[in-house]
């Protein structure tokens, strides 16, 4: 509409002072330009022409105010995309909600109806992961910000509502059509980030939250989990990975741990018991690794996983290893490795009854993922 106002202006200009470039004025420099129109201006042929010049201009000056008061950030193809996609919204809503939570809803009412969390861990946007399961059944997470108000859901079983009418177990190109064309990059302040795009997760702005929608390749491109994150809050998180410390290492074990027992759960297999031995084993091998720059089951003494829970004295009849590396969180790194097939019969292993989950960071803050199965 801008373009076309902006158009209609100029006509209107070049029609307006017709009369002036009609008299053809011949100039040879700037003074001579200057000179001539300065002789013009009192001439009552062209004193209607740019009269209606200078209102033609000012109104395309104030039209143009009038936008930049409004400017977004330019946006990308990806962005004018969405943009052409179908309101969304309802009027007092959100489009997805979680074990009926929706975005917004208070701690107060959460716990109220739900208790206290069998979990509380840090993750990768310096919020708790509040997580709530029975037996791993019904699970999901759920974060908070300063106010008490939920800013953060996600899950891998059949707890999600969708006004859009997607459920787990949609496929991956009802989600697109119905969301639109998935995000490939966020901008935070001047910065673009360029989102993962390897088909195994789209991302979507959904009013305001940016929705991930995890696919499963192996249950032909299904949805399998999804998260969600109010836009504030990924606005808060400066960069692709997060600033490290126990907390947070602690936290992504924990969840991974999680992680798999709900997979494992989902498919009709029961979950693995902790422990804090093989752990210890994990959290080593993930060190090595980080510290020395290689990404590999053998380290660089040559041993291999079994070696390494031998030297610690765990005490295994069968065992087994997952490995990931630099995804933004334990979530993404188990909904790779559940898309990765050996990866995947590790943890849907049904002999398998203990895991020990081991996380270590390099000096670029990405994190080196360790699972250690085995049983007695």
């Amino acid at each position: 509409m801008k373009r076309l106002l902006l158009i209609i202006v100029l006509l209107l200009i070049a029609y307006g002072t017709k009369p002036v470039w009609e008299e053809k004025v011949q100039a040879t420099g700037l003074e001579t330009v200057l000179s001539k129109i300065e002789g013009m201006k009192d001439n009552e042929k062209v004193k209607d022409a740019f009269d209606q010049f200078y209102n033609g201009v000012s109104l395309l000056l104030m039209e143009l105010e009038m936008s930049l008061k409004d400017l977004d950030p330019p946006k990308n193809a990806q962005e004018e995309l969405n943009s052409q996609k179908p309101d969304l919204s309802a009027p007092d809503s959100e489009v997805f909600s979680i074990h009926n939570i929706e975005l917004g809803d208070r701690r107060s009412t959460v716990e109220q109806e739900l208790g206290s969390p069998d979990r509380t861990t840090l993750n990768e946007y310096g919020v708790n992961w509040n997580t709530y399961h029975d037996h791993y059944h019904n699970f999901f997470m759920v974060s908070y910000d300063d106010e008490q108000r939920v800013n953060g859901l996600y899950t891998n079983q059949d707890l999600l509502t969708s006004s859009t009418g997607i459920t787990m177990d949609s496929a991956k190109s009802d989600v697109q059509k119905t969301l639109g064309v998935p995000l490939e990059n966020i901008r935070k302040g001047l910065t673009l980030y360029q989102l993962q795009t390897n088909g195994e997760h789209d991302v979507f702005k959904v009013d305001n939250s940016y929705v991930t929608v995890f696919y499963d390749k192996h249950e032909q491109d299904s949805v399998t989990a999804i998260q969600i994150i109010e836009e504030g809050l990924e606005g808060n998180k400066q960069g692709f990975y997060s600033k490290t410390g126990p907390g947070l290492k602690e936290g992504f074990e924990l969840q991974l741990f999680d992680l798999t027992n709900a997979a494992r759960v989902n498919h009709g297999l029961d979950p693995l018991t902790w422990n804090d031995k093989v752990r210890e084993t994990a959290r080593k091998h993930s060190l090595d690794m980080a510290d020395h720059d290689y990404f590999s089951h053998t380290n660089l003494n040559g041993e291999s996983p079994f070696d390494r829970m031998e030297d610690d004295q765990v005490a295994f009849r069968t065992a087994g290893e997952n490995l990931a590396y630099g995804q933004m969180s334990s979530i993404f790194a188990h909904e790779g490795l559940m898309n990765s097939k050996g990866h995947r019969e590790n943890i849907l292993q049904n002999h398998y009854e203990y895991l020990g989950v081991g996380v270590a960071f390099n000096e670029e803050s990405q994190p080196y993922f360790t699972e250690n199965f085995f049983s007695k």
